[in-house]
């Protein structure tokens, strides 16, 4: 099975850590994976967005032009990528920012408030891990298992971050 996935959001909202860590949690999972950032003029406050690929089989080219999946952190990236999605694609929007619903029909969409589940956890930093464990729960791509062993790995200097990322992560699975 291969997810071709997009992530997308303001610079400063973690879209590129949760590329990675998916990316790195697919390694961990023995899967084939490649990751792309791109990022807009500005870094914070700026459009950012990364192109993530986990795959079963090896992967011919690491661009993502009709993805599986989108994460939409923003509205803009909402407008961007939404009409990319494949008919039947996952598509995450975080409904703590984005007002409007899903223009398309033929979607898997699922709102989750992101940023309001990161308050309530005590830590405003955490909603790019609650949609990430919303888009890992929607596509079963990585599992979350793996994603918090790459996770301890990135962030092996600071072992107290775990225990609140996991529970994001927990909780934007249960959000769907």
């Amino acid at each position: 099975m291969i997810h071709e996935i997009v992530m997308a959001g303001f610079g400063g909202q973690g879209v590129m850590l949760i590329g990675q860590l998916m990316t790195y949690g697919g390694m961990l999972a023995n899967k084939q994976v490649s990751w792309i950032p791109s990022y807009g003029p500005e870094m914070r406050g700026g459009t950012a967005n990364c192109s993530v690929i986990v795959s079963d089989e090896p992967i011919g080219a690491p661009i993502v032009s009709e993805p599986t999946a989108v994460i939409a952190m923003n509205l803009p990236s909402l407008d961007k990528f939404e009409p990319l999605l494949v008919p039947g694609g996952i598509l995450i929007i975080n409904s703590s920012l984005i007002e409007r619903k899903a223009k398309r029909d033929d979607l898997q969409v699922h709102y989750v408030a992101a940023n309001d589940i990161a308050a309530e956890l005590g830590n405003s930093k955490v909603a790019n891990m609650v949609v990430l464990g919303a888009l890992l729960a929607a596509t079963n791509a990585v599992d979350s298992e793996s994603v918090l062993k790459a996770f301890a790995k990135m962030f092996a200097k600071k072992p107290e971050l775990l225990t609140i990322n996991q529970q994001a992560l927990n909780r934007g699975a249960q959000s769907l």
